[in-house]
């Protein structure tokens, strides 16, 4: 840390508390001094401030020390007075007003960064002007009653040789009274006589003259001449002209113009001689007798005694007009011993002096005077570098004392304020001493303002630097000057401020400050930074819906007032989402809707990679070839087509509360010639502000017509909405197009400008290679290839939502509007189980769905051909150009309840049209919503009673929330199976149509139509009439529908290969299709657009068994044979059935005897050998388990039938082929007429080669009676 003594506050107390010098002069001795622009004291001001004087002192004490600075204050007698405190005000005002028209011509720069402010020298951080200011401040309590640093010294009387009678003139001087009357300045003073001699215009004989009689008359050593205006032409130009600094209200060139080197070193030496000889030895020697006579009065124990015990006085000078200190009191003269001795540096001496006053000053209440003395002490404390604590003791107590006076003692406060601040500030207390500017801001604005700006300056310069405060206090101040009209001073702290809050968080407090520093800018007429400043509040979406309004009607008004559009880069009105831009552009990929290009390339590359040829040179994708035909100049550009857009999605968000239109919103973009000279890298300037409309975008060619067409679009948006806009640019000639950025117009004045400079681009047709961050220059470049052929597709009646198992009738339409032809056209879909193309062009001549019932073929392929291909190629003699249009029928099923996207990929090629581009494709999109409807599920079991029969359940839910359905008809695929009702149709659903949640199951019986013994499906002899039945009553003549043709069967077939298993099933498995209709009673709201047919598709329904084995004993039911001749012989025959598909082992045991068989009864009236016949019928309802089980036994009452032996082989054991039948015979004999059940036998059956984890059991004999009677 500096000494104190060498500190910028000790070089201001070495300045401002110094020994005055009171001047008397003639008005000829200025008219002399005026030829330089200069008064006498304003010439010899400069030359008051010694700082290698080097004089002996000796003041209390016998030890001498060295002065080697010091300093006078050269005043006329007519100023030596205390300052008028209006005058004064105006005088502080008006150097805050130079100071703020001396900056203005920087206000255009921009706000300092704050590590710039950081890094300069404490010096430079505060405005220079604040010195200056300090001191009018501390000079406005210049000659004040109550202290005397302020009291005259010395008088210096000038004559000039020119005056009639100098001598005279010295007397009259002399003699006439210029101090104060009051009483408190001491007239006997040191009093020195100096004749000015002008060499411009006097003698030198009669100087001389004059001279010799001063000498004669004052003394030898108090009289002095000072030749002056040397310079006859009075041009001197002096490089460092030493007055520059003390008058800048007049050309440094013409300051001293008369004055020449001499004269100036004589000035130099005459006020060095006057301080070193006079002054100071008149100082040391008034020190001296003051200390011994104030030694002898006041010093010493028994003075110290006496004064312990003095009384104060009893009226207060604080209280009077007039000062009772008078110059003569010893008070009086204790206090100018104590100023004497500071200004001599002797600053032991001076603090004692103070000390000893104090007491006096305390008893008398003369509060101004104490406080007065408390602050010089700390003052003296301070330059000798003694106690902090001690210095900043005395000075709050001045301070405090100062305070308690009220408003006349406000200004004394405010000095010692400043000394304090200062003190404080040498010590590097800047944090204390920012507290200390802030008490003495007080009530007057500007005087708070300049307080405050200084205040925060001591927070940027304490360790760490406090900039929130330091912030906070430039705006506070800034406000304050704002209040008093120095709008240039606001400004200037207000941008100081911007660097502190810039980069933080505080959002309405930085808007504050770039709201307001944009209104004064307007105010001082610069309304371009205006402007600029005011843009920084636009986006404020945080702020009150009035404060918004009040920011954007002040920000049009300035723009308005500067009578021209204005080009703003970076505009926040609206804030524009960088990271929803999104680049949409067609190259051989087209698209029909922009639900289409929004699609994930990977998706469209799964589709195309079948359908797209490779090079001759091997399987490549588009990206290679393009490669290949590219120059090497482009490979990195995209390609797009003249004549074709390409498009730009792009957010708009409103921050604000309140509705903003945006007009004349469009792309700046370049397309330049494809040169070989072309600069592809050439970016724009990434900030400009500006009326000037930019000339090196949207070009225009020299033909006089635009290369390329702009889109332009105007929207509101409300408070806080968000708009996705679409903005595009049509290339019309061929070359390189860059989408440079976006512009718009807010209130027709304001030109919004947005470049697209190193941002990530999703640009919908990037290549999956791509690097994952785009450049402009990657997404935003293209190079324009001339125009092509462009298939445009749609798809008529394609319904949004629609039931589960609805089958629509559609038609594609394709259309070329160029006259260059396209051909080979090939189409692919994602979801075939929805979409199949029909095999002609022509439509139906039959309405849809009549044209898929039987008797109406004609209308429809009769069995569509299975596409080993899942690219679909239309005929080669498909040509399309010019108007023409290609009408395609489609067919659609809504397989699966869900949200459906179906992608549409149609391939087609060009011919002779570019070199880059063979082909194009065109890609297709739709999303369809699915809702639920009918659910199916079928169980089948075999028939116990018929080997071929089947018994099936089916089960119906109606899945949907609120649809009715009417069911029409369950057909079997395929030649093979049969299927007939068990109950009437009307016993099946009654109420006509299946309510929403309604379950249904009913019965239906199938019969494999296979010969027996035989797998060949060519042996199946059923008609194909058999495979369906009518599941309605009304209308009874209306037809069935063929699920034989296409689309149904080709529908069918993509639902086998979805539902079955991977791997080849079973031929033991039976496919139903079940077709329902919406009845006419249901609520239409959940699909617009009502089903015409529903078809609902179930596959691989397998039978369900416990036994591998099926199998039926044939033979007689009744017999007549006469016993009375020989038992009765019969032959049967085992059909026996493997059902596996593993090899099975049969074994057949029959049994002679039933376990519950009785003995014959005898004959009662009744035939003998009768039993219980239980009713059979040919189609008899089974459960799943009827395998096994038994009929009940007969009633106890009927009589028992003589048993039966079976004749033939007791056991029997065959090897049966998987999924084969084979056939046993078998023989019975009988002894007598009756009803004999022949299920006395069991197969037990062995598998081999087979996954179940049963490889064995036992299965009974079903019930079989045969009745034998004796024949007459």
């Amino acid at each position: 840390m500096v000494e104190p003594v060498n500190s910028s506050f000790g070089k201001m107390l070495l300045e401002e508390v110094s020994p005055v010098v009171m001047v008397l002069c003639t008005p000829l001795v200025e008219e002399t001094f005026l030829k330089n622009g200069l008064s006498f004291v304003e010439t010899l001001k400069p030359f008051c401030n010694f700082r290698n004087i080097d004089v002996p002192v000796r003041t209390s004490s016998d030890q001498l020390y060295r002065l080697k600075k010091f300093t006078l204050r050269l005043f006329y007698a007519s100023d030596i007075k205390q300052p008028n405190v209006e005058v004064a005000k105006q005088r502080l005002e008006h150097v805050i007003t130079q100071a703020g028209e001396k900056d203005f011509q920087d206000m255009k720069s921009d706000p300092p960064q704050i590590s710039d402010i950081l890094s300069n020298p404490e010096s430079e951080i505060a405005p220079s002007w604040f010195q200056y200011y300090n001191k009018e401040l501390i000079r406005t309590l210049s000659f004040s009653d109550h202290e005397a640093f302020d009291h005259p010294v010395a008088c210096l009387l000038v004559v000039s040789s020119k005056d009639e009678e100098p001598i005279k003139k010295f007397v009259d001087l002399f003699n006439s009274n210029r101090l104060p009357t009051d009483g408190t300045m001491d007239p006997n003073i040191l009093k020195h006589y100096l004749l000015v001699h002008d060499n411009q215009d006097a003698t030198t004989e009669r100087t001389s003259k004059v001279l010799s009689e001063m000498r004669s008359q004052f003394g030898n050593n108090e009289c002095n001449l000072l030749c002056t205006n040397s310079s006859k032409e009075g041009n001197v130009e002096h490089q460092a002209n030493p007055w520059a600094s003390f008058k800048s209200s007049v050309s440094a060139d013409k300051l001293g113009c008369a004055l020449t080197g001499d004269d100036i070193v004589e000035i130099k030496d005459l006020m060095q001689e006057f301080a070193s000889r006079h002054i100071i030895p008149y100082m040391e020697q008034k020190v001296r007798e003051l200390n011994q006579q104030i030694s002898a009065t006041r010093k010493g124990l028994r003075n110290q005694f006496k004064s312990f015990f003095r009384k104060g006085k009893v009226d207060g000078p604080d209280a009077t007009k007039g000062s009772m200190y008078t110059y003569s009191s010893t008070e009086s003269q204790i206090r100018i011993l104590g100023d004497y001795a500071f200004m001599l540096h002797d600053y032991e001496l001076a603090l004692s002096s103070y000390q000893l006053i104090s007491t006096d000053y305390n008893l008398d209440k003369a509060w101004k005077h104490y406080a007065g003395v408390q602050e010089m002490m700390g003052l003296a404390t301070f330059i000798s570098d003694q106690s902090k604590k001690e210095s900043e003791y005395y000075m709050e107590k001045a301070f405090s004392t100062y305070i308690k006076l009220g408003k006349s003692g406000f200004q004394n406060a405010t000095r010692c304020g400043l000394w304090w601040a200062e003190m404080l500030k040498a010590r590097d207390q800047h944090k204390e001493a920012a507290s200390v500017y802030f008490r003495i801001c007080g009530e007057e604005p500007l005087h708070a303002a300049v307080m405050l700006e200084q205040a925060s300056y001591c927070f940027v310069l304490t360790k760490p630097a406090m900039l929130h405060k330091y912030g906070f206090h430039l705006v506070l101040s800034g406000e304050h000057y704002k209040n008093c009209d120095q709008v240039n001073h606001a400004i200037r702290t207000y941008k100081s401020a911007i660097s502190v809050y810039k980069s933080t968080t505080w959002s309405h407090i930085k808007d504050h400050v770039y709201f307001h520093i944009g209104q004064w800018y307007a105010i001082v007429g610069m309304h371009d930074v205006a402007v600029r400043n005011m843009l920084k509040v636009l986006d404020c979406g945080y702020q009150s819906k009035a404060t918004q309004e009040i920011f954007l009607r002040d920000f049009f008004d300035i723009v308005k007032k500067t009578g021209m559009k204005h080009e703003v880069v970076g505009l926040q009105l609206p804030v524009i989402n960088m990271l929803s831009l999104q680049v949409i552009y067609e190259d051989h990929r087209t698209y029909a809707s922009q639900a289409s290009a929004l699609v994930e390339e990977s998706i469209w590359q799964s589709l195309e990679d079948d359908i797209i040829p490779s090079l001759n040179s091997g399987k490549s994708n588009w990206l290679e070839l393009q490669s290949k035909l590219l120059p090497k100049k482009y490979k990195e550009s995209n390609v797009c087509v003249a004549g074709e857009s390409v498009k730009v999605d792009l957010e708009f968000k409103n921050p604000l509360l309140i509705s903003t239109s945006i007009t004349s919103v469009s792309l700046i973009c370049e397309l330049t010639a494809n040169s070989d000279d072309l600069k592809l890298d050439n970016e724009p300037s990434s900030s400009s502000l500006g009326p000037e409309i930019s000339t090196e975008h949207n070009q225009v060619t020299t033909s006089g017509f635009s290369s390329f067409t702009l889109s332009e679009v105007e929207f509101t948006l409300g408070g806080g909405e968000k708009k996705l806009v679409r903005l595009t640019v049509t290339p019309s000639e061929e070359g390189i197009l860059k989408i440079v950025g976006v512009r718009w117009e807010l209130s027709g004045s304001i030109v919004g400008v947005h470049y697209f400079q190193s941002v990530p681009v999703k640009a919908k047709t990037a290549r999956g290679r791509r690097k994952n961050k785009l450049t402009p220059t990657d997404a935003l470049k293209f190079l324009v290839i001339k125009s092509l052929p462009r298939l445009e597709g749609s798809i008529d009646h394609l319904p949004e939502k629609l039931y589960a198992g609805d089958l629509r009738y559609l038609v594609l339409e394709l259309r070329n509007k160029s006259e260059s032809p396209i051909k080979n056209l090939k189409m692919k879909i994602s979801h075939p189980r929805f979409v199949s193309p029909g095999n002609h062009e022509e439509e139906l001549a039959t309405e849809f769905p009549d044209c898929l019932k039987k008797g109406d073929e004609q209308n429809i392929v009769q069995h569509e051909t299975n596409r080993t291909s899942s690219v679909f190629a239309f005929p080669k003699d498909v040509s399309l150009q010019g108007e023409r249009s290609l009408r395609w029928p489609l067919w659609l099923r809504a397989a699966i309840p869900g949200t459906i996207s179906l992608y549409f990929t149609i391939y087609y090629e060009m011919e002779n049209v570019s070199s880059i581009m063979k082909y194009r494709t065109l890609r297709m999109h739709y999303n369809l919503q699915v809702l639920p409807s009918l659910q199916t599920s079928f169980e089948i079991t075999p028939s116990p009673s018929r080997l071929q029969e089947f018994l099936v359940r089916m089960d119906i839910v109606n899945r949907a929330n609120s649809g009715c359905f009417q069911i029409h008809q369950l057909s079997t695929v395929g030649s093979r199976w049969g299927i007939s009702l068990l109950q009437p149709v009307d016993t099946i659903l009654p109420s006509k149509s299946l309510l929403a949640g309604q379950a249904l199951s009913c019965f239906f019986m199938i019969k494999d139509c296979r010969k027996s013994g035989t797998e060949d499906e060519e042996t199946m002899t059923l008609p194909p009439s058999q495979t369906d039945v009518k599941l309605f009553t009304q209308d009874d003549d209306e037809k069935l529908f063929d699920i034989v043709s296409s689309p149904l069967a080709s529908f069918h077939d993509s639902e086998r290969s979805c539902q079955g298993p991977s791997v080849q099933v079973g031929p033991n498995t039976v496919d139903f299709i079940l077709i329902s209709r919406l009845a006419k009673s249901s609520s239409p709201s959940a699909v617009p657009d009502l089903p015409k047919i529903l078809t609902h598709h179930s596959c691989h329904n397998s039978i369900r068994s416990s036994s591998p084995l099926s199998w039926s004993l044939d033979g007689p039911q009744t017999i007549h044979h006469d016993f009375l001749t020989s038992l009765c012989e019969i032959k049967l025959k085992m059909v026996i059935r493997n059902t596996s598909d593993g090899f099975s082992s049969v074994t057949i045991n029959t049994n002679d005897c039933l376990p519950d068989a009785a003995a014959p009864t005898s004959s009662s009236g009744n035939q003998s050998g009768w039993r219980y016949v239980p009713t059979v019928t040919e189609e008899m309802k089974l459960t799943s388990d009827v395998m096994g089980s038994r009929l009940g036994k007969p009633p106890s009452s009927m009589e028992s039938s003589p048993p039966f032996i079976w004749s033939g082989l007791s056991s029997t054991k065959v090897q049966i082929q998987p999924l084969s039948t084979t056939e046993i015979p078998l023989q019975i004999s009988v002894f007598s007429p009756g009803i004999y059940d022949l299920s006395s036998y069991k197969l037990n059956w062995e598998l081999s080669e087979h996954k179940s984890a049963t490889s064995s059991g036992t299965c009974q004999g079903y019930p079989y009676y045969l009745t034998v009677l004796q024949s007459e």
